[in-house]
């Protein structure tokens, strides 16, 4: 079986139990995790035995501490297998998306062994082409993540390969499709492109050794010992031998559970920088810029109506624009805001359904744990008073309600109430870190509504 890619001597149906196995645990996980971890697998059923080929060891102990068990499970129970192996190919040159990835000097996403020593010519890698740091649309909510995760690039590529220590390991998080991933593959494309640019052969000798750990979406860890178990070592050893470490979550790392208290504080010893929700202004500019990279003219009151209506991600908000785009080409018609509001009327009607008033008042309640009536009253108690008004902040922010709506709305007040509340709850974003805090956390909730 060769050394440089996958080499599967296939005959008809020896796969089969392997689909079956698939489907079944793409019933039971979810898509991004079945996505990273065992899409990517090549089975070869042989003889009674099932083995599974992985592209690294960082893959390999993920599938063996995760979900080999279960695995075992289904595929014995089908009756044509009687055990079943992990193995990594080494040196592959099919890129691979997802998962833990370690980035060469070449940017590839392979285990060290002898066909790595073999070759050190350019090779495929795993980034994606799309995702780099002219790509990403900069503003208020991610500047800082963007000016960290460029500094370590920059640095990464430079020569001599020295990991700048305050920004070891650096952490990207935020919520889903806002954009850390994006920044992940940015800095992979910056340092292949830094080190493709000069010498190969002496890039080569001097980075013979050198590795970048990225790990995508920590917060499938949670309440994994075993394999956090590996993990920790691993990252220890790579942190203290000064390769570079980049990790991307969905949330902050004390916030995920299970994750184990010495791996949490390991993650967060270096830099972190969250990816935030974008301002108007930014997913405007997100939206003029996508179009323009597509060759399509997009109107500045068309993205902003755009905008204004979808706030939950730029994955949801890129995903509304490719809609209205193969709507104009379809059309042969350019994009207007009588096409996107053809094009797009069933998520803008779905999204008015679910972030009303009344939803986000519930979401307020839970959060700061008061009761409806409170939220009501007349009272002037600030633990009552300050979540109120982050409630008529949201509700203007969400909505696309009349001020005067808004304040009916909240016991029947006037709508110079609401205008004193957004005003109030700006500026304390803006001095209170806690408050900033609450509202970004309330606003990812009304978002994922």
């Amino acid at each position: 079986m060769g050394n440089n890619a996958w080499d599967w001597q296939r005959e008809e149906g020896e796969n089969d139990v392997w689909q079956v196995v698939l489907e079944r645990l793409s019933e039971e996980l979810a898509a991004e995790e079945f996505d990273k971890w065992l899409r990517p697998l090549r089975a070869e059923a042989r003889d009674g035995k099932l083995v599974l080929r992985a592209l690294n060891r960082y893959a390999k102990d993920a599938v063996e501490s995760l979900y080999l068990s279960r695995i075992e499970e289904l595929a014995v129970g089908s009756g044509e297998v009687r055990e079943v192996e992990v193995r990594i190919v080494a040196g592959d040159r099919t890129p691979h998306r997802g998962g833990p990835q370690r980035a060469g000097p070449h940017g590839s996403a392979a285990e060290d062994g002898p066909a790595q020593e073999a070759s050190r010519a350019p090779r495929p890698h795993a980034f994606n082409q799309e995702y780099l740091f002219d790509t990403f649309v900069p503003g208020q909510a991610n500047q800082v993540a963007k000016a960290a995760a460029q500094h370590v690039a920059e640095q990464c590529a430079r020569s001599p390969w020295v990991p700048l220590r305050s920004y070891n390991p650096l952490l990207l998080y935020g919520g889903v499709g806002l954009g850390e991933t994006h920044l992940m593959h940015a800095i992979g494309n910056e340092i292949v492109s830094g080190v493709r640019s000069g010498d190969m052969q002496e890039a080569t000798l001097r980075y013979r050794s050198v590795d970048v750990l990225m790990i995508d979406d920590i917060q499938f860890f949670d309440g994994r010992a075993g394999f956090q178990e590996k993990f920790f070592h691993v990252f220890n050893a790579l942190l203290e031998s000064g390769k570079q470490v980049v990790a991307t979550s969905d949330r902050y790392p004390q916030e995920i559970r299970g994750l184990e208290h010495r791996l949490r504080s390991r993650v967060v010893g270096g830099m972190t920088a969250e990816v935030d929700l974008p301002e108007v202004e930014t997913r405007t500019a997100i939206l003029m810029n996508k179009g323009k990279s597509q060759g399509v003219d997009i109107p500045m009151d068309v993205a902003l109506h755009i905008a204004e209506r979808i706030r939950s991600n730029v994955r949801e908000l890129t995903g509304a624009l490719q809609r209205v785009i193969a709507r104009a080409h379809f059309q042969d018609a350019p994009v207007t805001m009588e096409l996107v509001r053809f094009a797009l009327r069933d998520l803008f009607s779905k999204r008015a359904r679910y972030v009303t008033v009344e939803h986000i008042q519930t979401l307020v309640e839970a959060y700061y744990n008061i009761k409806h009536a409170d939220m009501l009253s007349r009272t002037r108690v600030r633990a009552i008073a300050r979540p109120r008004q982050m409630a008529m902040a949201l509700a203007r922010e969400f909505t696309n309600l009349s001020l005067p709506h808004i304040a009916a709305q909240f016991g029947g007040r006037d709508h110079t109430t609401v205008l004193h509340a957004c005003r109030r709850i700006k500026e304390l974003c803006k001095s209170d870190p806690e408050i900033a805090e609450d509202y970004r956390n309330l606003s990812r909730s009304v978002s994922q509504a």
